[in-house]
Order: structure tokens, then C-alpha cells, then sequence
């Protein structure tokens, strides 16, 4: 196989809607091309050949839909014990995410890389880390963004009842808006996110009996405490027709409204790079300027990290170290849960083992750690895993994850990556071959990931409300 063909084909099972197959590439395929060095480019065409991204990639939702949305977002009154929001894990000063590896879930305190895990003693604290990094909400909203989750477990599929495949089925309600709305069903009903664990609450009990929709279930439960508080009711009210009374709200209202915010104030296409396409053409320097022609070309990073948002929504196996307590996955001669098979979880094809969905790089720079487990703490070593995913995999450094301590939770944390059959099994699916490049290539290649920044994403503030009608303080 030729180093312009190291992608692998990519096939969509029309009958589930969303399955993506990938294949590893052959064993013979392991030497390391070099990146030539760039020389003066026909800049113009590539501009040309790229989408500056505009408002109509995106939702047309009320300010007062919006409004709602935010309050909802910052309000812990969404979870079971009412101690976490949605944006504790997708905070605005932690570029849409937090900071951390992995998450500390309910019952943990604090925000962003200050967040920490009380002593198990606690009545209310955490059991276990969120086995996945939070991703970021960075254009999320938009139209092409039709799959949710780094294992693409949530996504649109007409043939579904609720036009959504979801870990629900046949279960989740009619009415949503997006992909992105069905994702928000989801956090609430994790005892380790948002829920609480059994017997907490009459959510994370509900949760722990996997009782989500109708009476008496998850969402039924958190429509009905929005239902008690007045000036939700006028809220809602305001952003839905079909609202009149108290009784009308629904969690499906609440989802598409944190889906409207998320649409609404994680819009980024203010890029240095967005100023360069609608052709300005010093807006990107130099170093920037050759890193995104090594992108779009010889360093194949285009091939995943397509299209207006730099991703394809599909999945590839890049050997990505895995860290914390895992899935609940075991690789061979294992059988305790700690390995993470991404893709393979939903679709059951053996390609798909290890492979996780592409992350948009809109952002990426702000958006650390990186990595479906959020192994890398800095662009620098994620854009060298990428060089030689096996070989990095393999000298991972174990002390830049971003894990708050609790001993207990740490045993946990390095299980399979202190195991080599382990991390053999990980190599393995790997499917991008090794490609040698300079260190200035790297640090191009860096400088054009700053030039995805938007510029509104330096200065997010405004996007925090300063009470919440709750009436539950915003700061944790």
C-alpha cells in the first residue's frame, strides 16, 4: 500500500445509520516516509479549494430558547444530587472541556484542573473517574455534526423512531432537535456524570435501574423539578409554543434548548485561518502558512481531519494510550474491565476495535488534554504521536495525564498501560503508518493549529450567567 493510501476506506452500514468499518493497515507498511520540505506553494489554489465556514452551517434557534439553554447548562439542578452542571465538565475556561484527563464526575468539588476528588469516606463521593476525556462543544451545533461521543454512540438514523441510534433505542422521546440535543439526554443518566449512585437520589436510583424515560424515570424526574420553579416555567414558557402550563415541560425541551446555546455561543469561525480563506492573506504567519500546506498535503493530515470543521466524523484506530479505569472492555486473557475498544463497543466490527471518532481541530489548542482518554497534556506530544503512533504508544510518558489524586482511583489509572500485552493489542489496530518530520515541521504544523483559534474563543465569559433561576450558586 502507497503512503498517499494509509487511510483506510471508510464504508456507512446504511442499516444501523451510522457504523463506520476500518481496516489496519498491512504489516509491511511500518517504514517512515520524510516529509519534504515545503517550499513556496500555490497558495491561492488551496484557498480556493477550502469552505469558509458561515451562519448557515448552523441552527437558526429564539434568544429566548438560547437563554434558557444557558441557564440550563450552568444549573446543577440537572443532576441527582444537584452538585455538578453540564458545563463542570464543559466549562468555558477550559475551552469547552475541562481540563482534566478524565472527569471528575458527581460528587467531586472545584473547576477545571483545580477540581478534586473527595476522600471515599464521603457520603456523596465519586466512585470512579468518567472513563473518558470531556470533549469539546466547539461547533458541535452545526449541521454536519450528526454524530455524538468519542465512540459515535449517539447519531442521527431516520430509521429510528425518535430519528436518533442511541443507547436508549426505542426508548428516547420524539421532538429532538439535533444530534447534539439527543447527546444531551445522556450525561444526566450516568450515576459516575450527573446522576448520583443508587439510593443518592431518586434520580441516580432511577439511573442505576436503567428507568430513563416515562413515569418515574430519569428524564420524567427532571422535568418535573423544572416544572417547581417558577421562573423556568416563564423561561420555558417563553422559548417553546407548546408550553403553556408547568405540566407541558419535558426533558426533550431542555435538551434542545442546552443544544440551542451550545449552537449559539460555541460558534467558531473566527479563526486566523477563516480570516485567511475570505482572503486576507497576511492574517496567518509564515510558520502557520506552511504548517497548513504539510496539513493539506504531504503529512496527510487532511485525510481524517477534513472538511470546513478539520474532521471526517468517522473513526480510526491511531493507537492513543489508553488510561483510567476503562470500559469495562477486556482484551484477551483479561477480565477486568479496564481496556477501552471505542468504536467496536456500538458497531461489533472487529475494524473498529480501539478506534475513536475524529476530533474537530477548530480549537484544539486550547482544548487540552488531548486524546480520547486525554493522555497528552500538551499539542506538542499529540502532534508527534500522530508521527509514529506505535512507538509513542510505547514510550508513553505516564506523568503528564492530568489526574486528580485519590488512591484508590489511582491504582486504576495505568492498569493497561503497565500491561504490554495490553498495549501490544492497542498497537496492533493501529492504522496510520510512521512519517518522519523535522522538528520545524513539527512546530509548523503547531503554529497552524493556533491559526484554527477563533479569536471570540479567547475571551469566553460571557458565556457564564452570574445566578441561575434554581437559585443554586453558578460557581462550583
Amino acid at each position: 500500500m502507497s503512503t498517499n493510501k494509509l487511510r483506510i476506506h471508510v464504508a456507512l452500514a446504511a442499516a444501523l445509520g451510522c457504523v463506520f468499518t476500518l481496516a489496519p493497515i498491512a504489516a509491511g507498511d511500518a517504514t517512515a516516509p520524510v516529509i519534504p520540505n515545503v517550499t513556496n506553494g500555490k497558495l491561492k489554489k488551496l484557498r480556493n479549494t477550502l469552505v469558509i465556514p458561515t451562519d448557515a452551517y448552523f441552527p437558526a434557534d429564539s434568544a429566548a430558547k438560547i437563554a434558557l439553554g444557558k441557564a440550563l447548562m450552568f444549573d446543577p439542578i440537572l443532576s441527582g444530587n444537584q452538585n455538578i452542571s453540564c458545563a463542570t465538565c464543559h466549562h468555558p475556561f477550559a475551552g469547552t472541556g475541562d481540563g482534566l484527563s478524565l472527569p471528575v464526575g458527581e460528587g467531586g468539588s472545584g473547576t477545571g484542573v483545580a477540581r478534586f476528588l473527595p476522600a471515599a469516606p464521603d457520603t456523596d463521593a465519586p466512585v470512579e473517574r468518567v472513563p473518558r476525556n470531556a470533549p469539546h462543544v466547539w461547533n458541535a451545533g452545526a449541521d454536519e455534526f450528526t454524530i455524538m461521543f468519542h465512540d459515535g454512540r449517539v447519531c442521527v438514523d431516520a430509521t429510528e423512531p425518535s430519528g436518533f441510534l442511541t443507547p436508549a433505542g426505542a426508548n428516547l422521546p420524539t421532538g429532538l432537535d439535533s444530534a447534539l440535543a439527543a447527546q444531551a439526554m445522556f450525561p444526566v443518566t450516568s450515576g459516575t456524570e450527573m446522576a448520583g449512585q443508587n439510593g443518592e437520589n431518586a434520580i441516580g436510583t432511577a439511573a442505576a435501574a436503567g428507568n430513563l424515560a416515562g413515569a418515574g424515570g430519569v428524564w420524567d424526574l427532571l422535568a418535573t423539578r423544572l416544572q417547581g420553579i417558577p421562573e423556568y416555567v416563564t423561561m420555558f414558557q417563553a422559548a417553546y409554543n407548546d408550553v403553556t402550563v408547568a405540566g407541558d415541560i419535558t426533558y426533550v425541551h431542555a435538551a434542545n434548548a442546552i443544544a440551542a446555546f451550545e449552537a449559539d455561543q460555541w460558534r467558531s469561525t473566527d479563526s486566523d485561518f477563516d480570516r485567511w480563506l475570505a482572503g486576507d492573506k497576511d492574517a496567518m504567519s509564515m510558520s502557520a502558512k506552511r504548517g497548513m500546506k504539510l496539513f493539506y498535503g504531504k503529512a496527510n493530515c487532511s485525510d481524517c481531519h477534513a472538511g470546513t470543521f478539520q474532521t471526517d466524523h468517522q473513526f480510526h484506530c491511531i493507537s492513543m494510550p489508553q488510561i483510567g479505569a476503562g470500559k469495562g472492555n477486556n482484551a484477551p486473557g483479561f477480565a477486568d474491565g479496564h481496556d477501552d475498544f471505542g468504536r467496536f463497543r456500538e458497531s461489533g466490527s472487529a475494524a473498529d476495535m480501539y478506534a475513536f471518532r475524529t476530533p474537530s481541530l477548530r480549537n484544539t489548542a486550547i482544548n487540552g488534554p488531548w486524546g480520547h482518554a486525554g493522555a497528552y497534556n500538551s499539542l506538542e506530544a499529540v502532534v508527534r504521536h500522530h508521527l509514529d503512533p506505535v512507538a509513542s504508544l510505547n514510550a508513553y510518558d505516564q506523568s503528564q495525564a492530568v489526574l486528580p489524586s485519590r488512591t484508590d482511583l489511582d491504582a486504576l489509572d495505568m492498569v493497561v498501560m503497565d500491561t504490554p500485552a495490553r498495549v501490544a493489542e492497542i498497537a496492533a489496530a493501529n492504522e496510520l503508518a510512521p512519517l518522519d518530520a523535522t522538528d520545524r515541521q513539527v512546530d509548523d504544523m503547531i503554529a497552524f493549529m493556533y491559526a484554527l483559534t477563533g479569536r471570540a474563543a479567547m475571551d469566553d465569559r460571557s458565556a457564564i450567567p452570574t445566578s441561575l433561576p434554581s437559585g443554586i450558586n453558578v460557581a462550583d
